[in-house]
């Protein structure tokens, strides 16, 4: 199985270093978490919740294990593209790392109910 370093080698520059800096948020805020290949992308888990990041075709998509996690990021920024529980960063959009913070948060956070 690959491992996260290894996944990220296979990367461009350009998306190494914005998977990198969105890898270096999530350990900053939980320095504890699992941290996995699960669904062949770094993903991160903490006892109550997981985010998980991958480098598709046109982007970098940061998942969150429930859409509710970024119903405030897609107000704020609309020109971002969103799907069900994730945020897709094209190469030419800035990522916001206060309010992906704010998401990374939500999601290790998260308690079912």
């Amino acid at each position: 199985m690959m491992t996260i370093e290894e996944y990220l080698q296979d990367s461009s520059v350009i998306r190494k270093n914005r998977l990198e800096q969105i890898i270096h948020t999530i350990k900053t805020l939980y320095p504890t978490a699992r941290e996995s290949m699960r669904h062949k992308m770094p993903t991160f888990e903490s006892s109550e919740g997981w985010v998980a990041v991958a480098n598709q075709k046109h982007y970098i998509s940061v998942y969150t294990c429930s859409a509710q996690h970024i119903d405030a990021f897609k107000l704020k920024h609309p020109t971002i593209k969103t799907g069900r529980g994730c945020i897709n960063f094209k190469d030419k959009d800035e990522i916001p790392l206060k309010d992906l913070q704010i998401i990374i948060k939500s999601a290790m956070e998260f308690r079912h109910t």
